[in-house]
């Protein structure tokens, strides 16, 4: 099944790029993402913590 699938994709021209542009994006996604958990406000992360503990705003049907 492999060798079918492998064989199926060196046939495609510039199939190459493709993990290429995959790691770009996984890697500039995940650096985003601890860069904004690293400049987070304190005070935000704070009242989002207590979201689900918050019975305030329940609204009962």
């Amino acid at each position: 099944m492999l060798k079918f699938v492998k064989n199926h994709m060196e046939t495609i021209s510039g199939v190459e790029i493709f993990p290429i542009i995959s790691l770009l994006i996984f890697f500039i996604f995940f650096v985003a993402l601890f860069w904004w958990v690293i400049t987070a406000k304190k005070d935000y992360i704070k009242t989002v913590s207590n979201i689900p503990l918050d019975n305030q705003n329940d609204d009962t049907l």
